[in-house]
């Protein structure tokens, strides 16, 4: 028996729960409430307990290793799973899209190729993990947004969360001990390098901390520019950019920097598309002219001492060179690519490596999706005469892109993988109701949202205003047709 727990702590099972009661409590009452309460709020309690709760709270029933936020989208998926079978007039019918459709082949492409390449129960196992990890989040969250308004009250909650996280890891550059230690799963004094505190809160590394206060600022941003609420979302606003100050790391920094350039680029959206050929063109330029390949440039990204972009870079580089060893269905272990090459401290490179290179493709086609189901929408807004709503999707797009800035860097193995897909949520739920099929499945029991509805309106007057300077009457059927 011990010899199958370390077969299972392998692939990052346990061998003991970790659960204090106040947690078990905190949990428990959060599951009743997400059962219970009206859709638009589930929210709250949902991230109020994935998200502060460390990751070494947790509980081990045989080989299943459950952390404090899974046990939360156990009860969000019971909730839905319910609401479905008795017929709930709460209940929403998810209507798929590219970015639900990607996201899901992307999370079972990664679920099999691992599972084949290691060949055991085990790997099994911890990609049943992963799935609801990634999966179960994505769905719950994704049927809770079902409008701005869900996905506003959404970001205030992070707001909320920041706040509390701040302050707890200002405390720790006052005292050096970690507030969230008597929950258990993070370590009582904080880590010191280079002679600087580096805060880690509730999260499993301080960088992680900080990539999470990066990456939520961009939604603050959109409250305040959509007016919903500007005193949550200045407090959100600080309480960010407190959290990257005090985690001490670069990946954070460089994270928040990439949100405030996506930022300033407000003013020339009508030009990205020669803007984005510019950086290509300018990328392999550089490559053609270095001495070294232009990714070796990830090297010389260090806004704090102590970074190590060096490691980054040869990450990455071997990561390319190898290529024939992890394409197929990913390597089981990299650390024979060199000093420290153990560490995975790039989000890229850990698809590809667990999933080969067509889970590393997909997960490359949920953000792409991502950026052109943004940009249709924004278009869309735009074209309407509705400029804070179109900034409300650039704050989205920008939040996208201060991901993918910090996937450089390190790679989401904790709680913040939550706002990862909650972030994927609202950007699926938010364009979809912006595509065409969208203004054909509406109706009186699923009534538009409120930005699709003015669309179709202002669509629907103009096509009025040029039948009637054409002088043409209504069609036989006595529908108006519209493009």
């Amino acid at each position: 028996m011990d010899e199958d727990l370390a077969r299972y702590a392998r692939f990052g099972g346990s061998g003991a729960t970790n659960l204090t009661p106040l947690i078990l409590l905190w949990v428990l009452l959060a599951g009743l409430l997400i059962l219970v309460l009206p859709r638009k709020y589930v929210v709250l309690p949902f991230f109020l307990t994935a998200l502060p709760i460390p990751l070494g709270q947790s509980l081990v029933i045989g080989a299943f290793h459950f952390t404090m936020f899974r046990l939360v989208v156990v009860f969000g998926l019971c909730r839905v799973l319910t609401n479905r079978l008795v017929g709930s007039p709460s209940s929403r019918k998810l209507r798929l899209n590219a970015i639900d459709k990607t996201f899901f082949w992307y999370c079972l492409s990664s679920a099999v190729t691992f599972s084949l390449l290691f060949g055991e129960a085990q790997a099994v196992v911890n990609r049943l993990g992963f799935v609801l990890d990634s999966l179960g989040t994505y769905i719950v969250l994704r049927l809770l947004f079902e409008d701005e308004t869900v996905v506003d009250r959404g970001i205030k909650v992070l707001a909320a969360v920041s706040g509390f996280v701040a302050l707890s890891m200002v405390n720790e550059q006052l005292t050096g001990r970690n507030f969230f230690s008597v929950f258990g799963g993070v370590p009582q004094f904080t880590v010191v390098r280079e002679e600087s505190l580096r805060s880690q809160g509730p999260f499993a590394h301080a960088i992680l901390a900080g990539v999470f206060g990066a990456i939520v600022a961009p939604l603050f941003i959109r409250l305040w520019w959509r007016r919903e609420s500007r005193t949550i979302a200045f407090l959100g606003i600080i309480a960010s950019a407190v959290i990257v100050i005090t985690s001490k790391s670069s990946t954070p920094m460089v994270a928040v920097l990439a949100a405030g350039v996506a930022m300033c680029l407000w003013s020339i959206r009508h030009r990205m598309r020669l803007l984005r050929w510019g950086i290509v063109c300018g990328l392999i330029g550089l490559h053609l002219v270095m001495k070294a390949p232009v990714w070796s440039l990830i090297g010389r990204v260090g806004a704090v001492s102590g970074s190590s972009g060096y490691h980054r870079y040869i990450l990455v580089d071997n990561f390319i060179r190898r290529f024939s060893e992890w394409w197929l269905v990913g390597v089981k272990e990299t650390a024979h690519w060199g000093y420290d090459m153990w560490d995975v401290s790039n989000q890229f490179v850990a698809v590809g490596v667990s999933g080969g290179i067509l889970s590393l493709a997909l997960f490359i086609a949920v953000i792409v999706y991502c950026f052109k189901g943004l940009g249709r929408a924004r278009k869309e807004a735009d074209a309407a005469g509705d400029a804070t709503r179109a900034r409300g999707f650039w704050a989205l797009g920008a939040a996208l892109f201060a991901n993918i800035a910090a996937f450089f860097g390190i790679t989401y193995f904790d709680q913040t993988q939550v706002v990862w897909y909650a972030l994927l949520a609202m950007i699926a739920a938010l364009t979809f109701s912006s595509d065409s099929t969208a203004l054909a499945i509406a109706g009186p029991e699923h009534p538009l949202p409120a930005r699709v509805a003015g669309i179709r309106e202002w669509t629907a007057v103009g096509a009025g205003r040029n039948l009637q300077d054409a002088n043409l009457s209504v069609g036989h059927k006595g529908h108006l047709q519209t493009k």
